[in-house]
């Protein structure tokens, strides 16, 4: 038996079958390392699909032996082989940083139900990456939200709960409409598997449904990846959550919302719709251009740097979406490498105040006040994420924006408006890096209880900016999944 062939179900299904298992352990570290070890499995599973991926093994998974369109199909291609990579490679980095920051948030009776409910959220955005059919995507992401308003839920901050209310009105919300979407699809098509969609959609004389579902399916993700306008859930959610949640979700989440929004759209809508691609590019352009200057500039106002690097994430959503609005091989690829590159660095950065937190009471605009001094590896780690962000030349954000930069230059009559926003927000990303910069290595520390710093967070803290710097130099492996996912969208394109 060949076990590669094997790979989409056990991203699923090796999680999903140890979330009990952690619930039935009832003990803090036994279940913090049996999800760290899943997690982990995960993660090397990942690996292993992107490096068959890249040697052509694109291939579908039928459950049970069913074939699709009458069973239920799992696929893996670049687009899903990068992505299964960000979402398992993020919960690995934040539960083995998070354990005693989770230790301290975390009440030893509830710790089980914690790392039982991670595993689901695991499971649940693994399953909507591999998933082929639309209401199964579904179900995944109603397993994956659940979850993860639990683990928000978890946190000992009372604020926690208004926030984790929020998020769970707005993903309802989102799940509704995305629900509503699909349930026109079937009406009109009697499928839910993605390419048999493609197929019998042509099919359909009446037009008009489908551009229904086509807008409650675009809301309805755009509520979940957290578009501008429609983040409003996020800067409480990770501001609030625990910090291994935040680093966790902060680096995956929306991402992996954003690849349901693409890979539905891309398949199901651009070659059935007429002119779909224009519209397509006119809708969503704006609203990135928005979201990139309205993220960054409430960024340079917040005092938090918790939420700081919350408000962060809406403006770098926004290139993601604006790299993707150009429907070109040479954006998609710029914003599918932005969703890798803003995960390494989002990722380095929230562990790094995992790290940072262990040294103050509360992270209140003062308390990190000369950590970095105080600390110099932990600040210089911190810093180079940071770099990265802002897209500093020699760290992977400098590459996924010089590409961006390229694919405007080559594709879009409003080249030199763009350029602008482009650099306004890398100048405006500079200014709210240099506030955090200036706290952590210019201000005089606070008088604190000097607590041990978590040595294994230290470690993934470190070697999280390091990759930052790696695939800044070398990004042979996410810059040719994100060029193959590239080609593969525009091939559903008319």
């Amino acid at each position: 038996m060949n076990l590669a062939l094997h790979y989409p179900v056990l991203q699923v299904i090796i999680p999903m079958l140890m979330a009990p298992l952690a619930l039935l352990v009832q003990h803090r570290k036994l279940a913090w390392l049996l999800a760290s070890v899943t997690s982990l499995c995960a993660f090397a599973l990942a690996i292993a699909i992107a490096q068959l991926v890249l040697q052509g093994s694109s291939y579908a998974y039928p459950l049970g032996g069913w074939q699709a369109p009458f069973g239920i199909e799992l696929r893996v291609d670049s687009f899903s082989a990068i992505v299964l990579i960000i979402v398992s490679g993020a919960s690995t980095a934040a539960l083995l940083a998070g354990y005693q920051s989770l230790a301290q948030d975390i009440e030893e009776d509830r710790a089980s139900l914690f790392y039982a409910a991670w595993l689901l959220a695991l499971a649940g955005l693994l399953g909507i990456v591999v998933a082929a059919d639309a209401f199964n995507i579904f179900v995944f992401m109603e397993i994956a939200s659940l979850a993860s308003y639990i683990l928000v839920a978890g946190s000992s901050d009372r604020r926690a709960l208004p926030a984790v209310f929020k998020y769970l009105i707005m993903g309802t919300i989102g799940a509704t409409f995305y629900l509503i979407g699909i349930g026109l699809l079937y009406i009109m098509t009697g499928t839910l598997n993605l390419s048999d969609l493609e197929v019998r959609i042509l099919a359909v004389e009446d037009q008009t449904p489908i551009l229904m579902a086509a807008g409650f399916i675009s809301v309805g993700l755009a509520l979940k990846a957290a578009i501008f306008p429609l983040h409003a859930w996020l800067p409480n959610t990770y501001s609030f959550a625990p910090h291994a949640v935040t680093a966790f979700l902060a680096a995956c989440s929306t991402k992996v919302a954003l690849y349901v929004f693409l890979r539905i759209d891309f398949f199901v809508f651009q070659r059935t719709l007429s002119d779909h691609a224009a519209q397509f590019s006119i809708y969503l352009l704006p609203l990135a251009v928005a979201g990139i200057l309205y993220g960054s500039a409430m960024a340079i106002r917040e005092p938090l740097a918790k939420r700081l690097f919350a408000w962060s994430s809406v403006a770098q959503i926004g290139y993601i979406v604006l790299g993707v609005s150009l429907v070109s091989q040479a954006g998609l690829s710029a914003g599918i490498l932005h969703m890798f590159n803003h995960a390494l660095a989002k990722g380095a950065i929230f562990i790094g105040i995992i790290v940072l937190a262990s040294q103050c009471q509360q992270l209140t605009p003062t308390a990190l006040n000369g950590l970095g001094r105080k600390h110099p590896l932990i600040g210089i780690a911190f810093v180079v994420a940071g770099l990265s962000l802002v897209g500093i030349p020699g760290t992977a954000g400098f590459v996924s924006k010089w590409l961006l930069i390229d694919a405007i230059l080559e594709h879009h009559r409003w080249s030199i408006a763009l350029l602008m926003v482009v650099l306004a927000s890398s100048l405006m990303a500079v200014v709210y890096l240099a506030k955090v910069c200036e706290t952590l290595f210019f201000k005089t520390p606070e008088t604190t209880v000097v607590q041990p710093l978590p040595k294994l967070a230290i470690a993934l803290l470190l070697l999280v900016s390091f990759a930052n710097l790696i695939f800044g130099v070398a990004p042979g492996l996410p810059l040719e999944l994100a060029n193959n996912a590239a080609s593969l969208l525009l091939e559903h394109t008319l």
